[in-house]
């Protein structure tokens, strides 16, 4: 087993359990740091809502078997049976009422038990088919054999708790096609003027609906002095390439025309900046109305405005077109976009089809979650399905 992650710990467990002998190899000096750092610190831990809809990937039907197959009431039982308290913090999410600590010991407690051998440290180096059969693994602590490598080194995002490009690598090297890795679930950064325009938002958050290709999120959004992130943003930086414009509702609760229609009649004095302030935070209404440059709707009194002029306003409240002019990259990613082309994988086992005895899972693969537990749910998943065949 190559990493000691999410979805290698979960695929040990579920091996050992069958009698197999599992060794896992992780580089760092812990297993599971990504899931430490999870949540805030309690690990959103899976979703009740989980289905293949909240995923990505170029080949969209691949996920429906292992999640089907391991649901997240499934991974709640597993929690429950470790005596680990959680609860719902909005959409499904599920996350520890403690620490993501919990998680993580529920993993190894459950490796323990399977009699998984866990050895971190270990750096893998080569991996090449035996000519005797199965695998040597070349890593800096001497060389190993095995029948079967699951890999589940995860991919780019956030090197610095472990991320590489190794699995990729290792499916580059037994012929295997990697669909372009890119950061997702990642803030933006804006260019000039744009950052100027909006530097002193720095921390103020807001509700918005985003709009980007086929992703349409309903969620917070939070103005940083680099540029935009919060869940709606990092929501839809899945579905972002760079060129493409977002398209942000500030007033996505209701008609942005008839409200501000039903304004002019009850406040026909008002600047637009001051109602607009009723619905969006002051600086923000500010912000639009006086200081974004070509891009601001100026700041007029209501009953100087037409119901065609309202309406342009409306318009451009409920469609904001933002170019950001990149990402923050893998740096603070979640997730790891693309991966591991599964059209080469048996959507029932993970294994390579043209590779007998090797597997791939987890993050690793292509098939990328939505934010708020999906891409636990798939390690889970994906690590199960291994797990009872390999």
């Amino acid at each position: 087993m190559l990493g000691g992650g999410a979805a290698g710990l979960m695929c040990a467990a579920v091996a050992g359990r069958r009698g197999r002998r599992v060794q896992v190899l992780e580089k760092t000096r812990r297993c599971g740091k990504k899931i430490l750092m999870s949540g805030g610190g309690r690990c959103n831990f899976t979703n009740m809502y989980s289905e293949p809809g909240n995923f990505l990937s170029a080949n969209p039907h691949f996920c429906k078997s292992a999640l089907s197959r391991y649901t997240p009431w499934d991974f709640v039982a597993l929690v429950e049976a470790h005596g680990i308290p959680y609860h719902e913090k909005e959409r499904g999410q599920l996350f520890c009422d403690g620490s993501s600590k919990q998680i993580v010991r529920l993993l190894l407690d459950e490796c323990a038990a399977a009699g998984v051998d866990i050895r971190t440290d270990v750096g893998v180096e080569q991996v090449a088919a035996d000519s005797a059969g199965g695998f040597a693994l070349v890593t800096n602590d001497g060389t190993l054999h095995a029948d079967s490598v699951v890999v589940a080194t995860g991919g780019l995002s956030i090197p610095k708790m472990g991320g590489t490009a190794f699995g990729f690598e290792l499916a580059h090297q037994f012929g295997l096609t990697v669909r372009q890795p890119r950061a997702a679930l990642v803030p933006f950064v804006l260019g000039e003027p744009a950052r100027s325009y909006f530097t002193g938002l720095s921390g103020l958050a807001c509700g918005v609906e985003a709009r980007c290709g086929d992703g349409v999120f309903d969620a917070g959004m939070l103005f940083t002095h680099r540029g935009l992130s919060g869940p709606a943003m990092l929501q839809v930086s899945s579905y972002w390439s760079p060129g493409m414009t977002l398209e942000i509702d500030l007033l996505s609760d209701g008609s942005a025309q008839e409200w501000l229609l039903e304004r002019r009649i009850a406040r026909p004095d008002a600047r637009l900046s001051t109602v607009l302030a009723e619905r969006l935070p002051k600086r923000l209404a500010v912000t639009l109305c006086r200081d974004a440059g070509d891009d601001s709707l100026g700041d007029p009194r209501l009953r100087e405005l037409s119901d065609i002029q309202l309406g342009q306003v409306a318009t451009r409240l409920s469609g904001w077109p933002v170019q950001p002019s990149g990402t923050e990259g893998y740096r603070t990613a979640e997730v790891t976009l693309g991966g591991v082309d599964t059209h080469q994988l048996s959507s029932s086992t993970m294994a390579v089809r043209d590779v007998p005895g090797l597997y791939f899972i987890g993050e690793v693969v292509d098939v990328t979650g939505h934010l708020g537990g999906h891409n636990f749910q798939w390690a889970w998943a994906s690590g199960q399905a291994a797990g009872e065949v390999v």
